[in-house]
């Protein structure tokens, strides 16, 4: 298992000079190491030749010829767009919003939204909102007349209990 990790490791180290071996050939000179493990591991020694193969294409690979009318037609293009009529502020809001990454309306986003955290949720911590006195809320009459006749209702409960108590206790012991 030690010789795994150790080929793995001098594989992860080959690899990551893999791109050196391509564009300079006198690379292996000054690192006989990495010419030591490209012998011995045929992994490595067989990504480097497919590297080479794709590198070796693509020298061979000439760029395509451009449309004779490729400049007219871009000449075309441009002349339409200078014509169209400038956009306007809120459609050229829009499309910022839509298709940028958002990468300079980060920091306005955030400070934003440090801004409502500290005044919204937050101010109450830090003290910037002041503490408002509790109002007493006055009890309607209606309010005030059912709680008297809640209170009543129970009175009179209370003296039927202590009326039937006071009959049970008043009758004469059967025997």
């Amino acid at each position: 298992m030690g010789k795994t990790m150790e080929w793995k490791t001098e594989c992860n180290t080959c690899r990551t000079h893999l791109a050196d071996l391509l564009l300079d050939e006198s690379y292996v000179d000054g690192h006989p190491e990495i010419a030591e493990h490209m012998a011995a591991c045929v992994e490595c020694r067989t990504e480097l030749e497919e590297l080479q193969t794709t590198i070796a294409l693509l020298d061979e690979w000439t760029a395509p010829e451009p449309s004779p009318y490729f400049d007219v037609k871009l000449r075309a293009r441009l002349r339409e767009a200078e014509a169209l009529e400038p956009e306007s502020r809120w459609s050229r809001m829009r499309s910022f919003l839509l298709f940028s990454t958002g990468r300079r309306l980060r920091p306005a986003l955030a400070g934003a939204l440090v801004a409502v955290v500290v005044l919204g949720g937050g101010g109450t911590f830090a003290g910037l909102y002041g503490r408002t006195a509790a109002v007493a809320v006055q009890a309607s009459p209606a309010v005030n007349d059912l709680n008297v006749l809640d209170n009543n209702a129970q009175a009179l409960q209370q003296m039927d209990q202590l009326l039937d108590a006071s009959d049970d206790s008043s009758a004469p012991p059967t025997t």
